[in-house]
């Protein structure tokens, strides 16, 4: 039956390869592996700190602008990947204004350009998170005489699994960015390749055992997260 269909041979055997490569604890795969964790938590983190917090205020401050903010930060949610690559690029370059950082080509741009785009991501859907839960609950805290960050706090306790999920998809925005990875990382072995730069280029010089090893690591960290979520949700409702 497999000699019927030779394109199901080469990708059974791709697929053989990438559980050997990744039984086998292949070195350059891990590190491949480890160095898109460290850039995703730590841009995740950072997007989130932000991010999360700009929502709230759209979500429950009123002020002049607040329909143009939002419409500006789900604008941002469609911003082209490689756009942001190259603007960064721009700024990062040695003639550019930040070009002293010299931070071109390292895994700290690539964290920059994540931040970049994962942060209205965290921002937009965390306003859409707060906006829906009950407003009684914001008025009953602020009547029981509850400050400003109280209420917010019992507001964030409330939307926790919703904010949980922000987490979860700019995370999973992040790790599966390539363009602007690509542009301001420029791909470089054992410094600033991540799985998707790394499965972009093993598939374009023929080599699909490892980006197939490489996509699959990258299914796997996506679920772990997302179990991830699923315990905290269970502990939470305990």
């Amino acid at each position: 039956m497999v000699d019927d269909w030779p394109g199901m041979e080469f990708l059974a055997e791709g697929l053989r390869r990438a559980v050997a490569l990744f039984l086998s604890g292949d070195a350059e795969v891990y590190g491949i592996a480890l160095l898109t964790l460290k850039i995703g938590l730590t841009a995740t983190l950072m997007a989130c700190a932000l991010g999360i917090p700009v929502g709230f205020v759209l979500a429950t401050r009123p002020f002049w602008g607040r329909r143009a903010a939002l419409t500006v930060v789900n604008t941002a949610l469609a911003f082209p990947t490689v756009v942001v690559g190259l603007l960064l690029y721009g700024l990062l370059s040695r003639r550019g204004p930040l070009g002293g950082l010299e931070w071109l080509y390292t895994w700290q741009a690539i964290v920059v350009g994540d931040i970049v785009l994962a942060l209205p991501i965290a921002a937009a859907l965390a306003a859409a998170a707060v906006q829906g839960v009950d407003p009684r609950i914001r008025r009953t805290a602020e009547t029981l005489g509850a400050g400003r960050w109280r209420t917010a706090w019992t507001v964030a306790r409330e939307a926790r699994f919703a904010l949980a999920a922000v987490v979860t998809t700019a995370f999973g925005h992040i790790v599966a960015e390539i363009g602007s990875a690509m542009t301001v990382g420029g791909n470089i072995r054992g410094q600033t390749r991540t799985l998707t730069t790394a499965v972009a280029l093993y598939t374009s010089q023929g080599d699909f055992g490892l980006a197939l090893a490489l996509g699959f690591i990258l299914l796997v960290l996506a679920l772990l997260v997302n179990v991830a979520l699923q315990v905290l949700q269970g502990r939470a409702n305990a």
